[in-house]
């Protein structure tokens, strides 16, 4: 039994949602395991993994470097690692061929930048039973364009443009929108340049210009290639005029609100 602590070593693999895959490991040497290459990560150092039988919800955290070529800071700004999916097991680094023992799998949850390194907690499975349990009334739609619940056809919605000009959140496209503010509450796709891979929430559109909720996180060049969908205000309004998509509101525009009873004579 000695023998096999002695010759432990962690293993972590990590997925990032734009497709691209980490795996590192503790040890001082590479290790092959089950055909991923996990690369020796001495930087990284995790904390005791907390697992339970009951629902509460599986936590680890993970202290990195910063500047390396596995995490940078600007990476971790600009959120390319958040929701990431992590798989973490042990394994036998004088037998790597033997049986990985699993030792836990989630997300990267809240990550903490500091001067030299960053500390990101991992969130297992059970995080996911957090979320309310039900929906909260409301006048707008709580549903997203073109999701299961909004049913709207996305694909004559999706185009792809380049860009023309940029200035902190403006973004100007080769191409105009295809009704007025069709692009307002929508995502633009960064499909080249130094933000490819991140998505950025876009505010309002007027013709060929887009406004950004946020500066993007690098600098834009000119004639970047970009993907912009369309979106939604999630009004009744819209939904009828624009989409034809009444059955599928998922809003209460006409419950009456808490401020009911201040409207009514002599409250």
């Amino acid at each position: 039994m000695s023998d096999q602590l002695v010759t432990q070593a962690l293993c972590w693999r990590v997925e990032r949602r734009d497709g691209a895959m980490l795996a590192l490991t503790d040890h001082d040497r590479d290790l092959v395991v089950d055909g991923v290459t996990y690369r020796a990560a001495p930087g990284m150092v995790p904390s005791a993994i907390v697992r339970g039988e009951g629902l509460d919800a599986d936590t680890m955290a993970v202290t990195g470097a910063l500047g390396s070529g596995a995490f940078r800071r600007d990476d971790l700004l600009a959120g390319r690692w958040d929701g990431a999916r992590v798989v973490i097991v042990a394994v036998d680094w004088s037998d790597p061929a033997a049986a990985a023992v699993p030792l836990g799998e989630g997300r990267i949850g809240e990550v903490e930048l500091r001067e030299q390194g960053f500390t990101a907690e991992l969130r297992g499975v059970q995080a996911q039973l957090e979320r309310p349990a039900s929906e909260v009334t409301a006048p707008a739609c709580r549903a997203t364009l073109g999701d299961p619940r909004c049913r709207v056809a996305m694909a004559a919605r999706r185009r792809f443009a380049r860009v023309v000009d940029s200035s902190g959140a403006a973004v100007t496209l080769d191409a105009a929108e295809p009704v007025a503010n069709g692009y307002g509450e929508g995502v633009l796709r960064w499909f080249g340049g130094a933000n490819a891979g991140l998505s950025s929430a876009i505010e309002r559109s007027a013709g060929a210009v887009l406004t950004l909720r946020d500066t993007p996180v690098f600098a834009v060049a000119a004639g970047t290639l970009v993907e912009v969908v369309e979106g939604c205000d999630r009004r009744l309004a819209t939904c009828a005029t624009r989409f034809g998509n009444v059955a599928n509101f998922r809003g209460e525009p006409y419950l009456p609100g808490v401020d009911l009873l201040t409207r009514l004579p002599g409250a």
